[in-house]
């Protein structure tokens, strides 16, 4: 069943860029394999590239229109390509300073932004950690993708980044599946600080958390950990790449998105015990 839920704009994109290359080859009355010989490939790449299974470099874009006579339409195809890379980001790429200045590099993006809405399946959002906790977090993060050893200070410049929430005209909105307060980062005394530190930020008038407590019948399925800012633009964080999602139909299935995890979510005192909850088990 395809998700209604873009997991990546990236993979759309790609998909149509793909389509686009084959509809080419059509309206120029051309086979794969006469392609290929035009283009001087092996009729697999032609496969790969109709199939988005291979990205094509603005090279492969300027041969195929070449090949099937259709040059008026590199413009655009050369467009659509360099949007595509765009939305993705490697993580070693954009890590490769250090993971201080990616915490500093955010700012302006979050200072500008009036309504946060994060949906998190995999750990407690940025915006809500302890230093104790984002220095074990990026610790593994760092140890994943062989970044620079910075920990120390990027834990810190996220802390100080996440002052954010104590500053007026802004408002956060945070729903978590019941897995993340189980799922013991660093170690107990780390967790139970982070845990209790959420608690706390419960009672600040411009932040509600939810909680969709495990086990609970639900009609929509877990989704990969994103973020919204104001509805101009969704951050998907996956395991190699950090995907940005602009594109305002993405963004409104996004925000249902947000909006059904939201229903699922208890608030208020149900949260609060389900937190305390996940606190007693670390003893």
């Amino acid at each position: 069943m395809q998700s209604p839920y873009p997991s990546a704009a990236l993979d759309e994109a790609r998909r149509a860029i793909a389509e686009k290359l084959r509809e080419i080859r059509r309206d120029a009355g051309l086979t794969g394999r006469e392609v290929a010989a035009r283009a001087s490939w092996q009729p697999s790449k032609v496969s790969r590239l109709q199939s988005a299974t291979t990205p094509p470099s603005d090279d492969d874009l300027r041969a195929w229109c070449r090949a099937c006579g259709a040059e008026d339409q590199l413009p655009d195809l050369l467009a659509a390509n360099r949007t595509a890379d765009s939305m993705y980001l490697e993580w070693r790429r954009v890590q490769r300073s250090g993971l201080r200045r990616l915490q500093e590099s955010r700012i302006p993006l979050y200072e500008r932004t009036r309504t946060f809405r994060v949906y998190s399946s995999t750990v407690i959002p940025g915006f809500v950690q302890t230093y104790e906790y984002a220095a074990a977090l990026l610790g593994n993060v760092a140890r994943v993708h062989g970044t620079p050893d910075d920990v120390d200070d990027a834990a810190a410049a996220r802390v100080e980044r996440s002052h954010i929430i104590r500053k007026g005209g802004h408002r956060f909105a945070f729903v978590l599946e019941e897995s993340v307060l189980r799922h013991v980062v660093g170690d107990p005394t780390v967790m139970a600080g982070q845990l209790g530190y959420l608690l706390s930020v419960m009672a600040l008038p411009a932040v509600s958390v939810g909680i969709i407590p495990a086990g609970r019948e639900r009609p929509m399925w877990t989704l990969e950990t994103f973020s919204m800012f104001d509805e101009a633009r969704v951050s998907v964080e996956l395991l190699t790449a950090a995907v940005t999602v602009t594109a305002p139909g993405e963004i409104a299935l996004y925000a249902r998105a947000f909006e059904d995890m939201s229903a699922l979510a208890v608030h208020g005192a149900e949260a609060r015990g389900l937190i305390s909850s996940a606190i007693d088990s670390l003893d």
